[in-house]
């Protein structure tokens, strides 16, 4: 029988809150000491891939407002639909580096300022081949500013109106500016891939390794194997990718048999749960940084000595070992610890409540109140916030924690308020500095905007040069270092819940990378 016309059961009925949390109290256990050591793989009763079966897994969600648009991805549940569904050009790898996916090889012309880009042989859902005019229309869907898609400042440097199709299967990407690493703008989060003239995502098409079934916003998904799938067809006949309202319903719905993965555990419960035998940890190393972003257009934090007490007066050791444990490493108030670029020669930063004390002094602000918002829709958002408030106090500064509704709490905090909670999934360097600390970036959470700043990623990101580049990311994070306002407290891998018989899931991928919230290459046991 042909793989691809196996029959197709009808998807089970989508869980509802109730019904996960009626699962018990079996994720209200004791907490055991240590989680679960470093580098620790999910294992399988069968090392061999078995095909069939529905594959189910549950993440957090967005809830009614939920699409299908790859374009407007943004919570890890709808990466994991678009991973499903859609195709990028190019994705990041487990170091970051870029892994061809429909695109198979990329070359710039002598000054960078065009670059050639060919396709591999790839299908559409409904047969039609994958071309450089569907590349074209995608790309020109992001960057039209009034579609407002998270993608387009990624995309930005891409001249769409003078790029141009070579023939089917090769393009011609023309630049705003020379650009010196075209591969990291392919991988955009976001940079989906989808037939020319698409308009209505009700029932998607895309080039991924799975079809669409059906969709209910805020509940469930169901999507089919796609056969002609051209890295391999998946193991699974289906895929159903679940929302639950908070981590506890995720754990109880893989401890009662409900599902075969549950994303983004808490700390807590893989200390709980590493030795019960219905539960496999899989670990997402370097997957999140942990912070809190000041904005520093506004009082009180465009005063400089407030924004360093801040830095000085945070027990980074403590946050850590209590929020993230052995899952986690202290930050040192830049993104990208470890990855390539990152300016680890810079003195990490300690607890130093007497220079605290002084700024705070220096900065007038003994009598402060400052509001720091968070969610509690974020694993561990609020038990960090409430630590920071402690250790302000001790320095003499008043925080004031309020907890806001989790599926606004993104695009309020974007532009309101003074501080609040942060969270980032792995990603280079330089898509994280394009994306949140240039004057033009969309996500820019702490309205950082310096034009000596923006200047030198200009500079980074025109040269093909490494040298050159390695210089102007170092000048830039040595800026934000002194004077940036984002405290960056930690990094930890992101754990995940397996259930023992699902088998094949990447493990050593990060969060944002090619093997996370990817189910093509799993299969049940």
């Amino acid at each position: 029988m042909n793989p691809a016309h196996r029959s197709i059961k009808s998807p089970l009925p989508a869980l509802s809150r109730r019904s996960f949390l009626g699962l018990g109290a079996a994720a209200t256990g004791a907490v055991l000491l240590g989680a679960c050591a470093s580098g620790e793989t999910a294992t399988s009763a069968t090392a061999t891939p078995r095909d069939g079966g529905r594959l189910r897994a549950v993440f957090a969600g967005g809830g009614a407002q939920e699409v299908l648009d790859p374009h407007k991805t943004n919570l890890y549940a709808d990466v994991a639909r678009s991973n499903a569904l859609y195709d990028k050009l190019v994705e990041y790898g487990d170091d970051l580096g870029p892994v061809p996916r429909l695109a198979t090889a990329w070359r710039p012309n002598g000054d960078a300022t065009a670059w050639t880009v060919e396709l591999r042989p790839a299908v559409f859902h409904d047969g039609r081949p994958v071309r450089a005019a569907d590349v074209l229309y995608s790309y020109q869907r992001i960057v039209d500013p009034k579609n407002a898609l998270r993608p387009r400042a990624s995309l930005e440097v891409i001249d769409i109106a003078r790029s141009r199709q070579i023939d089917d299967r090769t393009i011609e990407f023309v630049c705003s500016r020379p650009c010196g690493d075209l591969a990291n703008v392919l991988a955009a989060f976001g940079a989906y891939i989808i037939p020319e003239g698409t308009t209505d995502f009700s029932h998607p098409i895309g080039s991924g390794p799975f079809t669409f079934v059906s969709f209910e916003p805020g509940r469930s998904f169901v999507a089919a194997r796609f056969g002609d799938y051209w890295d391999g067809a998946p193991h699974v006949d289906q895929l159903e990718i679940l929302t639950a309202p908070d981590e506890t319903a995720r754990v109880n719905a893989l401890l009662g048999g409900q599902v075969e993965y549950a994303d983004d555990m808490s700390v807590t419960s893989a200390r709980t749960y590493e030795t019960d035998a219905r539960v496999q940890i899989l670990r997402s190393p370097r997957s999140a940084m942990s912070g809190f972003a000041m904005k520093v257009d506004r009082p009180p934090f465009d005063n400089l000595d407030l924004r360093r007490a801040m830095f000085a007066l945070v027990d980074r050791d403590e946050l850590v070992s209590t929020v993230l444990g052995s899952s986690g490493v202290v930050g040192n108030d830049l993104f990208g610890k470890d990855t390539k670029y990152y300016a680890g020669d810079l003195p990490q930063r300690r607890v130093d409540l007497d220079e605290a004390k002084a700024l705070i002094r220096k900065a007038g602000a003994q009598n402060l109140a400052v509001e720091l918002q968070t969610t509690g829709a974020t694993n561990g958002f609020v038990e960090a916030a409430n630590i920071f408030a402690e250790q302000a106090g001790r320095a003499g500064l008043k925080v004031d924690v309020k907890i806001g509704e989790g599926s606004t709490y993104w695009t309020r905090t974007l532009d309101e308020g003074v501080l609040s909670s942060f969270r980032s999934g792995a990603m280079p360097i330089e898509s994280h500095t394009a994306q949140r600390m240039l004057s033009t970036s969309s996500k820019n959470y702490t309205q950082w905007r310096r034009p000596d700043f923006d200047a030198l990623f200009a500079t980074a990101s025109q040269s093909t040069d490494d040298g050159v580049r390695t210089r102007a990311y170092q000048q830039m994070q040595s800026q934000l270092y002194s004077e940036g306002g984002l405290l960056v407290w930690g990094f930890s891998d992101s754990l995940h819940g397996l259930a023992p018989k699902l088998a094949g899931m990447a493990q050593s991928a990060p969060t944002n990378t090619l093997g996370y919230a990817r189910f093509d290459k799993a299969w049940l046991a």
